[in-house]
């Protein structure tokens, strides 16, 4: 009896030491669904070019007012504490949602602002409208609502979501402040990291 109690207790040891410790949100288990897009350089970039990389992935655009800058600037702190601590086969992947707007060279001296390492950051546009405000519901249960001729704020949500090598959304964080919460950065770091050495999320 003994025996089997010992035995039991190391086999859930061994199940929870093989499983990531990450925390799974109600993000958890869509697939980030095929897109092609162009990125900051005018280069071609898809979903197929996300694979086997661990992503931080957003929606925002270059003429927000709003809560676009505070974002940016948040998850440029994540690709400096990421290259600080000399992580790879990670990426950065932010979707415009005013694509009409948001052309390649926009994209890039936007971030350029920031002053981060932006080797591992695509910022990507070249598609329709249509497709982004669908594609963020589908991929990211998230809204975008693109600027109209009345209004030139797009409506968008401010979370980033972490996607693992296999393109499965795992989780989501806020992108910014939010009355008593404060942006993750430190866990957001740490999450990369651990879906890195462990791999692809397994239940």
């Amino acid at each position: 009896m003994k025996k089997y109690i010992v035995f039991t207790l190391l086999m859930l040891l061994l199940t929870a030491c093989g499983r990531s410790s990450i925390e799974p949100t109600s993000s958890y288990g869509n697939t980030v669904g095929q897109f092609e897009a162009m990125d900051e350089e005018g280069q071609p970039f898809s979903n197929k070019d996300m694979a086997g990389k661990v992503w931080i992935a957003d929606f925002m655009f270059t003429n927000c007012k709003t809560v676009c800058q505070p974002m940016t600037y948040n998850m440029s702190t994540v690709v400096d504490e990421l290259e600080k601590q000399n992580i790879k086969n990670y990426g950065i992947v932010s979707f415009s949602v005013d694509p009409k707007r948001d052309k390649p060279e926009v994209m890039k001296a936007y971030v350029k602002k920031y002053g981060s390492d932006t080797s591992h950051w695509k910022l990507l546009t070249n598609y329709d409208e249509k497709f982004i405000r669908q594609f963020a519901e589908e991929s990211f249960k998230t809204i975008v609502v693109p600027p109209t001729k009345n209004n030139d704020q797009a409506t968008h949500g401010t979370s980033f979501y972490l996607i693992d090598q296999n393109g499965t959304v795992i989780k989501d964080y806020i992108g910014k402040d939010t009355g008593d919460q404060k942006f993750p950065k430190d866990e957001i770091v740490k999450d990369v990291k651990t879906m890195i050495e462990k791999g692809p999320y397994k239940k």
